[in-house]
């Protein structure tokens, strides 16, 4: 006569349920190091901008310049809805994002400025942005071009003709309230359907299929990593430069609002 042991097996069904719940949920996971939960919500819609035109780079003896037009989008403004973003926001308002290669942007609010780029072949790509850092996804409102510099002067150039990412943000060191909304932004030159974005965040893997910003919340204080990589439409990381790419931000407490 076979004796069963009950306790075992009550032990084994409790574990089936408790696996059974975990892989079924659908809220959103903690990290892995600390208590705190990343969530990923899109980002409000914002001014369109629809003209907004930037056109005609040139870059002599370690001078950019182009030509940047549009019916309501001008540099140094603030863009309408900046103060309803709850995200953080350049008090120069409205400016150019200017990315070299693998490089964090160099945010420029005239259209012609000083900027040091080193001899050799460099992926480049500018593009217009909101005073709140988000880019203006327009074929009309970006550059993206292959240069040869010589001479801190471009000296050969052609547009990109492949799928390329850039990350924009997030960037550098949000204090305070900037650290409840963080916008993550990017861009895509030549997108083809059915690529996408893969994100780690802090170890946590995020898929972004349609091309839009979104806000981070729930990141935790200190050093947090963003790695973001353009996949295929089956998944697999697509040979081009520069990807992935990654960022290193920091987040900290204001000392003020806790007074």
């Amino acid at each position: 006569m076979k004796v069963f042991n009950l306790s075992l097996i009550a032990v084994s069904f409790l574990l089936f349920v408790s696996c059974k719940q975990d892989s079924n949920s659908s809220n959103p996971l903690p990290r892995a190091d600390d208590s705190t939960t990343l969530t990923v919500s899109d980002f409000s819609k914002s001014p369109l901008y629809d003209d907004a035109t930037l056109s005609n780079m040139t870059y002599k003896d370690g001078l950019f310049d182009f030509d940047v037009s549009g019916s309501s989008y001008t540099l140094g403004q603030q863009t309408a809805d900046a103060s309803s973003k709850l995200c953080a926001n350049s008090g120069k308002g409205q400016h150019i994002h200017l990315i070299v290669d693998n490089n964090p942007y160099a945010a420029k609010y005239e259209s012609n400025f000083k900027h040091k780029v080193t001899d050799g072949t460099h992926y480049l790509l500018a593009f217009l942005s909101r005073s709140y850092h988000e880019s203006i996804k327009s074929k009309s409102a970006h550059i993206a071009q292959v240069v040869e510099v010589k001479d801190s002067t471009i000296v050969k150039q052609k547009p990109i003709d492949q799928s390329m990412l850039f990350y924009s943000r997030p960037k550098g060191t949000y204090i305070g309230k900037d650290t409840e909304k963080i916008m993550l932004d990017y861009f895509l030159v030549n997108p083809v359907q059915g690529q996408y974005v893969v994100a780690n965040i802090n170890g946590t893997t995020q898929e972004f299929k349609q091309w839009k910003p979104y806000f981070l919340e729930g990141l935790p204080m200190g050093e947090n990593t963003i790695e973001l990589t353009l996949v295929d439409k089956d998944g697999v990381k697509l040979d081009i430069p520069n990807n992935p790419v990654s960022r290193t931000f920091t987040l900290k407490e204001n000392p003020e609002e806790k007074m």
